[in-house]
């Protein structure tokens, strides 16, 4: 049986295959894999911080950015936020039980990409070499 385009997309709601478009597992995959997100796990991974500490510790974000991933993550029940009453208010941010549970695949894909950086450049280096090889010859 030939299922219609949205029969497709019903059964990846129902089945939760990332490898279809409008599937919610493909789209928390998208979610959890962005830089940003890494980051912010791995440093949370050392317990609470408030948000001027996550933007020290992570170089080259923004605040816009920072708050927008925090709400996400918060959405997504991998960060709990506590809100202190005070002047200014203070929010501080830590994992949840949810949030822990994916530290050790985003650990190992940390420990991954520093072992293995210097091939990756390698291979970089000698595909542009061929590319600019190639478009000379072209």
């Amino acid at each position: 049986m030939t299922l219609t385009a949205e029969q497709k997309r019903q059964a990846a709601y129902e089945d939760y295959n990332a490898m279809l478009e409008g599937c919610p597992a493909r789209q928390l995959l998208e979610a959890i894999s962005s830089k940003w997100v890494t980051l912010i796990l791995l440093e949370l991974a050392g317990g609470s911080r408030r948000h001027s500490e996550l933007r020290r510790q992570i170089v080259g974000a923004s605040q816009k950015m920072l708050t927008s991933t925090l709400r996400a993550l918060e959405r997504d029940g991998l960060v709990l936020r506590t809100t202190t009453p005070s002047i200014p208010p203070r929010s501080d941010y830590e994992l949840t039980g949810l949030g822990r549970s994916l530290l050790p695949l985003i650990e190992s894909m940390k420990a991954w990409s520093e072992s293995n950086m210097d091939a990756v450049a390698r291979s970089r280096m000698s595909h542009d070499r061929q590319q600019a090889t190639s478009a000379v010859v072209h």
